[in-house]
C-alpha cells in the first residue's frame, strides 16, 4: 500500500513533468482528519488545468494503481483532484488569486 508520503511526492513530481506553475504544499498531518497533504497548483488555461488533472489521476491509476476522483473538470477554473490523504487544488492563476485558498488553510 502506498502511504500519504509517497504519493505526495509522485503527484508533485507529475505536476513538475506536466509544467504546472506556482506549486505549494502544505503539510496537514496530525491536524485535521481529511488530509495529510493539500498541494496547490496553477496552470496557463482551463484546458491546460483540465491536462493536467487528467495526466495526475491517470498517472495515479496506471503506476500507483491508486484511483483518485476528480471535480470541477468540465470547463472549470478551479479542478480538485481528491488522492485519499493529498487533496490537489488546480486553478487558473485568476481563479486562485479570487478564492485564495490556499491562504485559509496556512492560517490554520
Amino acid at each position: 500500500m502506498n502511504n500519504s508520503k509517497e504519493i505526495k511526492e509522485f503527484i508533485l513530481k507529475r505536476l513538475e513533468e506536466m509544467k504546472a506553475e506556482n506549486i505549494s504544499c502544505i503539510s496537514l498531518r496530525g491536524e485535521v482528519p481529511i488530509a495529510d497533504y493539500m498541494i496547490f497548483a496553477s496552470g496557463r488555461s482551463v484546458k491546460n488545468i483540465k491536462a493536467i488533472a487528467e495526466h495526475v489521476a491517470l498517472q495515479l491509476k496506471h503506476e500507483l494503481k491508486w484511483n483518485a476522483s476528480v471535480e470541477g473538470i468540465a470547463g472549470s477554473d478551479w479542478i480538485l483532484l481528491d488522492a485519499g490523504d493529498v487533496i490537489v487544488h488546480l486553478f487558473h492563476p485568476e481563479a486562485r488569486d479570487k478564492f485564495k485558498i490556499e491562504e485559509l488553510w496556512e492560517k490554520r
